[in-house]
């Protein structure tokens, strides 16, 4: 597969590739280019002509577009759900789950855009404008380079592409390396649609070697970023000498609080929801159990249970819970952690070992305590339960505080009290009450505290960050 540069299927303009695997089977699927500086710059100045050829596409007609890519996805649903699976280790079933929220993502852009303006401001609010008609425009950023992460790169791509496109503005697309063909996929569909070639353009490489052009780039207006905080608050220095907009979704090491009188079976499900779909590698997966001590040791043994149950291996097997990780350095990077977590004194009470080169045991962890780096700024991506106990509300809510990450949280209590002090004070972007964090809908305003991240990825708010506001005032009009 090729990258897409102002309409045209391209290589690297110096012929090197990457190598794309299958992680379930460490199978060579295909090469994508590498794109070279070059590149990338070729993409950055034909993006300068797509804003305006795209810009001036009347709204009606951009959503009758984008509606059309929606059904030329579900027209291929079937094959590109196996592509997804293929490149990403994800079981089947959940990609096709992917690949129509994608669909309906679109879809709802598109309503919103229908139904989104500026407003017409207080007449004769003060002397100074007495007589003045004053009203606000809602006008595209640009161009906008959308960096899409490997553990959901068709949702994600979704909600960065989506917006952007349906209010005017170009993009430029950077996949992950590791997921980059259903990217690529996608934005083919795009111009199929009739999206100009300018508008929507994809380049593939390392993020090493072309993210920093691009977020340093006085071409780009605003750059939508899910990945590492690392690479985040990288993203943002360069972005920072031409005042570009930034969106960052990054790190995240995500509680489950459950307190005495919950429904502990209806907690371990909600804790397999949380952390082992997709092998633990979700953002908002719940990444620490916060027990409250009087029912922790039962918890642990119906989890303990319920984890020797789950079926591991083949994503294209529809009884498989989680398949393999993105890689095999993923896996090594899990299994180091695990590791130096029972070297700081906890019990692996099950699991903790890499096997098959990308799969990882899922493994439970007890007598986890704060003072360990998995219960503070250690997120692993990856099917590990960690079990932490406390005995008041007040203990619970500090250990969750204790992160400097806040995207999401769940809290399960039979006092509603208790759960929405939790969901109060809790500092994260958003806290299910009688349910894990790994929660999410297009119209919810996603996003976090601390170093999670800036901004929100959401129906109800993108909308506002992709445009920007144009006053417009009629001067003594009315007398």
């Amino acid at each position: 597969m090729k990258m897409l540069i102002n309409g045209k299927q391209t290589d690297a303009s110096d012929g090197k590739t990457l190598e794309v695997w299958n992680p379930a089977t460490m199978e060579l699927i295909d090469t994508v280019p590498s794109a070279t500086p070059q590149d990338v710059e070729a993409a950055l100045d034909a993006a300068q002509l797509g804003k305006k050829e795209w810009r001036d596409v009347v709204l009606f007609e951009r959503v009758a577009i984008l509606r059309k890519f929606v059904s030329l996805i579900d027209k291929n649903l079937d094959t590109f759900a196996k592509m997804i699976s293929a490149e990403s280790g994800k079981t089947l079933v959940s990609c096709i789950d992917e690949a129509k929220a994608c669909m309906g993502i679109f879809e709802s852009y598109c309503e919103k855009a229908k139904n989104y303006g500026g407003e017409t401001l207080p007449f004769n609010s003060e002397a100074r404008v007495k007589g003045d008609i004053i009203f606000t425009l809602k006008e595209p950023l640009g161009v906008v380079a959308c960096v899409v992460p490997f553990n959901y790169p068709v949702e994600l791509y979704a909600h960065k592409v989506a917006p952007a496109l349906v209010m005017g503005n170009a993009v430029i697309i950077k996949p992950s390396s590791d997921t980059p063909m259903c990217n690529i996929f996608l934005t083919q569909l795009l111009l199929e649609a009739g999206v100009p070639g300018a508008a929507a353009q994809i380049v593939t490489g390392s993020g090493a070697r072309i993210g920093k052009q691009i977020a340093e780039s006085p071409k780009i207006d605003a750059i939508s970023l899910t990945g590492s905080t690392a690479v985040g608050v990288e993203t943002m220095q360069n972005g920072a000498k031409n005042l570009t907009h930034v969106f960052l979704e990054l790190g995240g090491n995500d509680p489950l609080i459950v307190f005495e009188g919950a429904d502990l079976d209806q907690a371990v499900a909600e804790t397999l929801a949380g952390r082992a779909s997709n092998a633990g590698q979700t953002c908002c997966g719940t990444k620490r159990l916060i027990i409250q001590n009087s029912i922790k040791e039962a918890y642990t043994q119906k989890l303990l249970e319920a984890l020797k149950g789950l079926k591991v291996g083949d994503p294209l097997d529809p009884e498989t819970v989680y398949g393999p990780l993105i890689s095999e350095r993923a896996a090594k990077d899990v299994e180091q952690q695990v590791q130096k977590t029972i070297g700081q004194g906890a019990t692996c009470l099950y699991g903790g070992k890499r096997y098959d080169t990308t799969y990882f045991e899922p493994t439970l962890l007890t007598d986890v305590t704060m003072d360990m780096d998995i219960a503070g700024d250690m997120e692993i991506f990856g099917p590990v339960f960690p079990v932490i106990g406390f005995d008041t509300a007040e203990q619970a809510i500090e250990i969750a505080n204790h992160a400097p990450y806040g995207l999401s949280s769940g809290v399960m209590s039979p006092d509603i009290c208790t759960a929405l002090k939790v969901a109060t004070e809790i500092e994260a972007g958003t806290c299910v009450i009688n349910g894990c964090g790994n929660y999410r809908s297009s119209h919810l305003a996603f996003g976090g505290y601390k170093m999670t991240g800036i901004g929100r990825e959401g129906v109800t708010q993108t909308l506002d960050e992709y445009t920007q506001t144009k006053n417009i005032a009629l001067k003594q009009m009315l007398k």
